[in-house]
């Protein structure tokens, strides 16, 4: 037996499966008060059912027990009435005769007279009789047509000793008065009209029985036609819903689709304030949970139920240690960026002269039409294809349009992108919430690539959002303007207790602006890994256009097996009294004829 309370609990779709095992029909088409109400309702008629069957052969035998005991009664009575009548006749008989003879003594004239009263009576007397013995004779037959379709069965010998006492009747009591005859036909009478009326009312209440039925069910037809009209349906539970958390300063927030940049759009849904307590969210958590549609006065899908968050149990989540206190470490675990189909020249540079780590924080010095953003999309997919455990993101801040159609139709990842005609504060808050779910990721135990393109323009948006604190440098960036750039960099880390956040950034020089200057000077010494690429080399379309001395990697020896490394530092030593063209054009002739950078490495030896 379920409760109100229980039930109020409990979710549509464990309401429904309830309301299955008590065998209710079409339980889609009730909403959850209803089906509540259903629930009860069918559990209190079976309780009742239960009680009345156990209490029907009980009244059925007390019931018999009645009708036996009344009939018999009925039939002593008959019995015994005749003979009492008898009786009480003969009583009279003699009285009468007793002074008749008294009244012949005193008055023998009067005889004949007496003798033709005494006639005249005698022949009213016999119809009152005869006529009180068919009433006798009828009732006799109502009541073994009563006894038959009740009983089945019934002796017959009762029968024939009520119609011999009834015929003994008439000839003893040929000599009675009329005034007591009357008396016993009009109590005759009286029972054949209680009878009749009797019956009627019985009749009339069977028949009200089946009028009551035909309504109930009138009504129950009349109320399933209606629900098929109105044609409403339950989808509480059915639609499960992925989205980005992002908390409002009220505290109740919105799962946000990457589909729409992370921004406002029709496919969020409304988050509660108490379900943000309860599970210790925050903003960035990837949330996965069951929604139900909009009511009246409603604007958003609300969550439901959550069933993941970040890829893990939600108990999991509660006792998760914030990413500002986990361990940072230096990249240990290297990216292989050959193989799988991507054993290309660019590839093979990078892994050689930059090779890039889980937890890296890796920028790539550009000048205008280098090549940046192509090189970009090669790591790219390299790492998506030959370490699928990774998340990668794509983040496009200030571009071009047509680059973000490129990059999501060729990219195996998650691409985000905030073009040049947006203004500055979409520019950042897509750049926060892309961070903020790369740290709660994090946090749960993965590993995150994000590609920045580009930060310089980043700095330029967090600049023009920042208000003025009076404190301007040359170019006029405002001295508070780079902090949240710089924090969004410096995120870049390898966790100790598990799990890596890569950011590989390009920054924009010698553009011409200073602003453009300052800002690359201030991001010069923050990262860990740097790929400088040379204008001189794209104009003369030399690809990859990598200026090879003056790209490195900091604590490569962790990333890089020793024997390789000391290759790679003899390679460098030949290759430092070369310029940028001269080292670029050395290497890739050399690459181009062997088909791995180990086949490369053993053929110094024998040049």
């Amino acid at each position: 037996m379920y409760d109100i309370l229980e039930l109020n609990k409990k979710l549509v779709p464990e309401l429904r499966d309830i309301a299955k095992e008590l065998s209710i029909k079409r339980v889609e088409s009730y909403k959850k008060q209803d089906l509540i109400y259903k629930i009860l309702d069918t559990q209190a008629i079976k309780e009742a059912e239960k009680n009345v069957k156990r209490n029907i052969p009980k009244e059925q035998n007390i019931q018999k027990k009645e009708e036996r005991s009344s009939f018999k009664s009925f039939l002593r009575k008959k019995q015994d009435s005749p003979k009492e009548e008898v009786l009480s006749q003969e009583k009279e008989d003699t009285s009468r005769n007793k002074k008749r003879q008294h009244r012949e003594r005193e008055e023998p004239a009067a005889k004949a007279e007496r003798i033709d009263t005494q006639s005249e009576v005698s022949e009213p007397a016999e119809t009152p009789v005869q006529s009180r013995q068919e009433e006798i004779n009828a009732i006799i037959q109502g009541i073994n047509k009563k006894a038959k379709a009740q009983k089945g069965k019934i002796n017959l010998k009762a029968d024939s000793t009520e119609v011999a006492a009834t015929e003994t009747v008439p000839s003893k009591t040929d000599t009675s008065q009329p005034d007591k005859p009357e008396l016993r036909k009009s109590e005759h009478v009286k029972s054949a009209q209680k009878e009749k009326r009797e019956r009627p009312q019985q009749a009339d209440q069977e028949q009200e029985k089946p009028k009551f039925q035909k309504t109930d069910q009138r009504e129950q037809r009349s109320y399933q036609q209606k629900q098929r009209n109105n044609k409403f349906y339950e989808f509480d539970g059915i639609v499960t819903n992925t989205g980005v958390l992002e908390i409002l300063q009220d505290g109740y927030g919105f799962l946000r689709s990457s589909d729409y940049n992370y921004l406002n759009s029709p496919d969020d849904v409304y988050v509660s304030q108490s379900q943000i307590k309860l599970f210790g969210l925050k903003t960035g958590d990837t949330v996965t949970g069951t929604i139900r549609p909009p009511k009246e006065g409603e604007k958003y899908f609300p969550l439901i139920k959550i069933l993941e968050i970040n890829g893990r149990s939600p108990q999991y989540i509660r006792d998760r240690v914030p990413f500002d206190h986990l361990t940072p470490l230096f990249p240990e675990e290297k990216f292989e960026i050959i193989g799988n189909g991507h054993d290309n020249l660019s590839t093979r540079v990078v892994d050689m002269f930059a090779p890039i780590g889980k937890g890296q924080r890796g920028l790539i010095v550009a000048q205008p039409k280098t090549g940046k953003t192509v090189l970009l999309k090669v790591i790219a997919n390299a790492i998506a294809a030959n370490h699928p455990e990774v998340y990668m993101i794509v983040l496009l801040i200030d571009e071009r349009p047509e680059e973000v159609t490129d990059m999501a139709r060729s990219v195996n990842a998650e691409v985000i992108a905030s073009t040049f005609d947006e203004p500055a504060e979409k520019h950042v808050r897509v750049a926060n919430i892309v961070l903020e779910k790369a740290k709660r990721l994090v946090e749960c135990g993965h590993d995150v690539v994000i590609l920045l393109d580009s930060i310089t323009r980043l700095a330029r948006a967090y600049n023009t959002v920042q208000p003025a604190s009076g404190k301007v440098l040359s170019g006029g960036v405002d001295a508070n303007a780079l902090h949240r750039p710089k924090r969004f960099f410096g995120a870049a880390r390898n966790i100790e207790e598990g799990g890596s956040l890569t950011i590989l950034a390009t920054a924009l020089t010698e553009t011409g602006s200073k602003m453009d200057d300052v800002i690359f000077e201030e991001f010069k010494g923050t990262g860990n890994m740097e790929l400088q690429l040379d204008r001189k080399l794209s104009n003369k379309r030399i690809f990859p256009s990598v200026d090879i001395p003056a790209s490195s990697t900091r604590r490569e020896d962790l990333l890089i097996k020793k024997e390789i490394l000391d290759r790679l530092w003899i390679l460098r030593n030949y290759l430092g009294d070369m310029n940028s063209q001269e080292a670029m054009e050395f290497i890739k002739t050399r690459l181009m004829r062997s088909n791995s950078i180990a086949e490369f490495l053993a053929s110094m030896n024998d040049s």
